[in-house]
C-alpha cells in the first residue's frame, strides 16, 4: 500500500470519530435548559439594573402570588444593597430540583451562576424557575449566598 492511500485510509477512519465528536454535544443540549437559562439571564438583567418592578412583572404568577410588589422590590434592594453592583457572573448548572424537595406540580429547573459583586467576591446565585402553561420560563425563587 502506498502513502497516498495509508493517508485515504486514515482520513477515512478518521471522519465517523469527528462525526461523533461533533454531534456529542448536539444530543446533550437540552432544549428546556437552554430556554430556561436564556430566561434567567434576562431576568437577572433587569435585577442588575435594579428593576425591582420589572423583574415582578417577568416573574412567574406563582412568585406574584407569594409575595406583594412592595415586599418583593424592597428585599430584592435591600438583597443587592448588601452584595452591590454585579461585576462578573459565570454560570455553573441548570438542572431539575432534587427528589423530595416538596416542590410542587409543574415543571421546574434549578440555575446556578458564580457571581462576583461589588462588595462580595464570591456569591452563589440560585434561581428556581417554572415552566409556566405558555411554554415560557419563568422565575419563581431568587437565592444569593
Amino acid at each position: 500500500m502506498d502513502a497516498r492511500s495509508r493517508g485515504r485510509r486514515a482520513l477515512l477512519a478518521a471522519l465517523p470519530v469527528w462525526a461523533f465528536a461533533r454531534a456529542v454535544p448536539a444530543f446533550a443540549q437540552d432544549p428546556r435548559q437552554s430556554a430556561a437559562r436564556t430566561a434567567t439571564l434576562a431576568w437577572l438583567e433587569l435585577a442588575d439594573a435594579g428593576n425591582g418592578p420589572a423583574t415582578y412583572s417577568a416573574a412567574a404568577r406563582r412568585f406574584r402570588d407569594a409575595i406583594s410588589l412592595e415586599q418583593w422590590t424592597a428585599g430584592l434592594r435591600s438583597a443587592r444593597d448588601r452584595f452591590g453592583p454585579m461585576k462578573r457572573r459565570t454560570f455553573v448548572v441548570v438542572r431539575p430540583p432534587e427528589p423530595g424537595t416538596g416542590t410542587p406540580q409543574g415543571e421546574f429547573l434549578i440555575v446556578m451562576f458564580r457571581t462576583e459583586f461589588g462588595l462580595r467576591d464570591s456569591a452563589t446565585e440560585t434561581l428556581t424557575l417554572e415552566r409556566e402553561a405558555d411554554g415560557k420560563w419563568r422565575v419563581v425563587g431568587y437565592l444569593i449566598r
